[in-house]
């Protein structure tokens, strides 16, 4: 019984996991590391695009632009896509 618990468990984390790193806009998907204009040809204009400010990169030798773009609300749902140096970097949901 243990280790069926233990198998639930890690394939329910696996699954939480995956729906972290994609986003689906009705029939496409985007996901962690496509570009900006990747997900705006696919997903369209977000409803609202925030300005975070910069990121340096672990050399600390280059700032990157952080942008975050929300999309929704649909069916309740918010959706928040951050982009660091152009590119998906995490995928938040959260019902409002």
């Amino acid at each position: 019984m243990k280790s069926l618990t233990c198998a639930l468990a890690a394939t329910l984390l696996i699954a939480l996991d995956a729906q972290a790193s994609t986003f689906r806009c009705e029939s496409k998907l985007v996901s962690v590391g496509d570009r900006t204009v990747e997900v705006q040809r696919k997903c369209g204009e977000p409803a609202s695009r925030n300005f975070i400010g910069y990121s340096e990169t672990q050399s600390g030798r280059q700032e990157m632009q952080v942008e975050e773009w929300v999309y929704g609300p649909t069916n309740g749902m918010y959706h928040y896509l951050r982009f660091v140096g152009g590119r998906l970097s995490e995928i938040e949901s959260q019902r409002n």
